[in-house]
């Protein structure tokens, strides 16, 4: 427990300065965006320097090291996209607007090394699977893990690029997107994301004393359910989109299923 405690402590380290190099890019464009590229690559940071510094199996490490690392650049990869040069992010600018000229200190806490922290919280379950060495073999639960994660990951890209696609149309400019997996669930990437974590969680398990790690996948679905994720993305479109109250009795909030036809 002891090593498990300073490899932790060395990728905490890790991503509070991968959020602090991201903070002083961001002081020099005056826009903290950049934070959204930098929390895939966050995950796929820590899965690298457990790989290399941890004493776990080699092979449920080096999968770990896979699954985090496709999951992480893709989505770095498309908010990267996504947000090039749109400017600032509106959840930002409002931050920057109320804390006016002490907003440059405060997105280093609130922002940056806020997200550092919910970054490495969320990664323990990654680094207990990569550094447990026991067992020495990959079980049931790795591979029904690695399905779960799989699912997710369909999901969540497909969910990605079928908005993506919607948004590059002109003709739906101020139009809700309800086609597609947007069809069977309002947050179709966010559920992607759920899977992927609870993935990741279902491989931990198979570790000795990986249960602990569920904390991980609840803090993920806290955070897509309860606060930035869910909650954040409905307010701002329900203020934005004249028809999303009537997408909303019609449509999932989260987990899939049909829309309803008749909604009277």
């Amino acid at each position: 427990m002891e090593n498990f405690f300073s490899l932790a402590m060395v990728n905490l380290a890790a991503v509070a300065g991968l959020m602090t190099i991201g903070w002083i890019i961001s002081l020099l464009r005056r826009d903290v965006t950049i934070v959204d590229s930098l929390w895939g690559l966050g995950f796929v940071l820590v899965a690298l320097i457990t790989f290399r510094t941890g004493n776990g199996f080699t092979a449920r490490s080096l999968l770990v090291l896979i699954l985090t690392s496709i999951w992480g650049l893709r989505l770095a990869g498309y908010l990267t996209r996504r947000n090039w040069g749109k400017g600032e992010d509106h959840r930002y600018g409002s931050w920057r607007e109320k804390s006016g000229h002490r907003f440059w200190i405060v997105s280093l806490f609130k922002v940056f090394w806020l997200q550092a922290i919910f970054l490495w919280a969320i990664s323990l379950v990654l680094q207990q699977a990569q550094a447990s060495p026991e067992p020495a073999r990959i079980t049931a639960l790795d591979i029904l893990g690695t399905l779960v994660w799989a699912v997710g990951l369909i999901f969540e890209s497909v969910g990605d690029w079928q908005l993506a696609q919607f948004k590059a149309d002109a003709d739906n400019r101020g139009r809700v997107m309800d086609r597609g997996l947007w069809a069977w669930s309002r947050h179709p990437n966010y559920f992607g994301e759920f899977l992927v974590w609870w993935g990741f969680f279902l491989v931990a398990l198979a570790t000795k004393e990986g249960w602990w790690t569920v904390v991980s996948p609840l803090i993920i679905s806290a955070v897509l359910l309860k606060m930035t994720g869910v909650p954040l993305t409905e307010a701002a479109l329900k203020a934005r989109r004249p028809g999303y109250a009537e997408y909303i009795r019609r449509t999932s909030a989260f987990f899939p299923r049909p829309p309803l036809k008749d909604v009277r």
